[in-house]
This record gives C-alpha cells, structure tokens and sequence, in this order.
C-alpha cells in the first residue's frame, strides 16, 4: 500500500486555502490557511524551494571538490559541496547534477550517481536535496556562476573533509548531511 492509497493519517493537517505571501527570485513564501486535528483554524507559512542537487564529488586523485561562497544569511564565506536548483530543461536529475557541477566549479564528471534524498529543513521548507556522488571529476568546464554567486573552488582530501564535518569546523548542514550519509552508506 502507498503513502496515496492509505487513510488520512489522524495527525494530518487539513489546508483550506493557500496564496503566495512573498515572492523573490529563486524561492516563495507561501501562506496557507490550515485546520487542525483538533478542529482549531489557523495559519502556516513556509519557505517554497525547487528541487537540489547536491554533489559529493571526487577527484581522479581522490580528493574532493568544495566549493566557497559567501553566505549572507550568517555574514561570512561557507564551505562545503557544490549544490544548485534543478531547471526545467533538465532531462533528469542526473543532468541537473553534471550541469550543476560545471556551472559552480568548473569541473566535469565522468559519471554520477544519486546515493541519497533527503528533505533538510521540512518544519519550515519543502525543499527535497538529491545527493549524488561525482567521479572522474576533472576541470575542463567553464563556471557559468548566477549574477548573484561568487565562488571560491578548492579541492581536499575527503578524511580531511571528513574530519572538518565532524568536528564542527563545516557547519553547512548539506555537507554535513551528505559526508555523514556517504561515510555509512
């Protein structure tokens, strides 16, 4: 039986209505009148987000390819594994990623496959992060960096990745997310 053809999960809430509260490009704010389980009417807002890729992506010599980008949510440069939006024009999510990595680093894959999909902030987002691990990653492309983008790439050896996510040096969750589901997987 699927999550469609199952009842109604009694903690489900009921969505009476919805708008768009704010709109920039990239993302929306949506608004959304809801009932309660308990019958109580209220009102929910969240973030609206396209699909990610997320790319964990090695070297020919091992070493992973990072990339830095200054963050102005927290007011300083992250670092962490290329990730951007899947678009319309792409054929698959496998495309998004080989597109995804040329455009933020200038790297290009010899072959990628998806090892995880999670949903990385789902109490105020519904943005779904594809992982993918690269190989065979050389850089033979051109950046093609979005007008808003500025981007630092750097390579490392994947323990001492490893190493700055678990000591807390990497605080991006996507990075964190994807180096811990890889290292148990």
């Amino acid at each position: 039986m699927t999550e469609e053809d199952s009842p109604a999960d009694p903690l489900a809430w009921e969505t009476t209505s919805r708008s768009v509260a704010y709109e920039c490009p990239g993302f929306e704010i949506a608004h959304e009148e809801v009932r309660l389980p308990d019958g109580t009417e209220t009102d929910f807002d969240y973030l609206v987000d396209d699909p990610a890729v997320v790319l964990l992506a090695f070297t020919p010599d091992g070493d992973v390819v990072l990339i830095e980008e200054w963050r102005q949510a927290v007011g300083r440069v992250n670092r962490g594994l290329p990730a951007g939006g899947v678009e319309s024009e792409d054929a698959d999510l496998a495309a998004a990623a080989h597109r995804e990595l040329t455009e933020e680093t200038g790297y290009e894959a010899e072959s990628v496959e998806k090892f995880g999909e999670f949903e990385p902030t789902n109490g105020v987002a519904d943005a779904v992060h594809h992982y993918f691990l690269a190989e065979g990653c050389r850089p033979t492309g051109e950046q093609d960096l979005d007008f808003n983008e500025s981007i630092r790439v750097t390579t490392t050896p994947y323990d001492d990745l490893l190493e700055s996510v678990r000591s807390g040096e990497i605080r991006d969750g996507r990075t964190a997310l994807g180096v811990l589901n890889y290292e148990v997987g």
